[in-house]
């Protein structure tokens, strides 16, 4: 815990974050990329469902990136805390560097969870308490990403975009909790069921290689878009000075 909190500590200097990101994006990308591979080559090997047939496949894109629009949030909720209690630029910059790809893979657990329940339920869409919550959660992610570029004031649109992602954050328990308050054709937990996981051996293997996968990526893209933020907000400050 304390290593966890000395690496925070260090990477909340934007000098070193700078420094870090530099190597970190890069290995992380390939860890990624290594990952998903993997994953994809052994879920598409992976047996047919006797129930679902092949379309049960769609799990290994599906549950990461459900998992990872959630996460996504939280590391979004979280940046926005400390740069709205605490005033910190790099923070800031992380929060809305994080936006866009939670709001993508919101979009892929939206889509293809429509694909996987077409043959399941009959329908695309049905408004279902989980799907809804997750729908929920896109519509956060572009409001966040639409507060914050409304506002002539880079400032004031950052304060009130955090504002929205922090609130944001009571969606976040009652898309987990959704198939346990309401009745839902969405399944229960499965793979962190209580008593051990539901899902036939064969499939956690491929899933947890890609529940990796889009973990890594997710560090490896959001290294990357900081980065960008930070170059361009000290390319804004130059150009200020130098307008001067």
């Amino acid at each position: 815990m304390s290593f966890v909190a000395t690496l925070a500590a260090g990477l909340s200097n934007p000098a070193r974050f700078m420094s870090v990101s530099r190597w970190l994006a890069p290995v992380l990308g390939v860890g990624a990329a290594l990952a998903l591979l993997a994953g994809l080559a052994l879920g598409l090997t992976a047996p047919d469902d006797y129930q679902q047939g092949p379309t049960v496949k769609i799990m290994f894109i599906h549950v990461p990136a459900a998992i990872m629009s959630m996460a996504a949030y939280g590391c979004l909720a979280g940046a926005s805390f400390f740069g709205l209690v605490f005033r910190h630029s790099l923070a800031d910059a992380a929060a809305k560097a994080a936006a866009p790809l939670g709001a993508a893979f919101t979009a892929l657990a939206l889509v293809t969870g429509s694909l996987w329940g077409r043959p399941m339920w009959g329908t695309f869409w049905v408004w279902d308490a989980r799907l809804t919550s997750e729908l929920v959660l896109l519509l956060l992610y572009v409001g966040y990403l639409a507060l914050h570029a409304a506002m002539d004031d880079e400032l004031k649109g950052a304060r009130a975009a955090a504002i929205l992602a922090l609130v944001g954050v009571v969606n976040l328990p009652i898309i987990h909790y959704s198939v346990q308050w309401w009745n839902s054709l969405h399944q229960g937990e499965t793979i962190f069921a209580a008593g051990g996981s539901k899902a036939s051996p064969v499939y956690l293997a491929p899933l947890g290689l890609m529940m990796l996968g889009y973990l890594l990526l997710f560090g490896a893209l959001w290294l990357v878009r900081t980065r960008t933020e930070v170059w361009r907000r000290r390319a804004a400050v130059r150009a200020l000075k130098a307008a001067r």
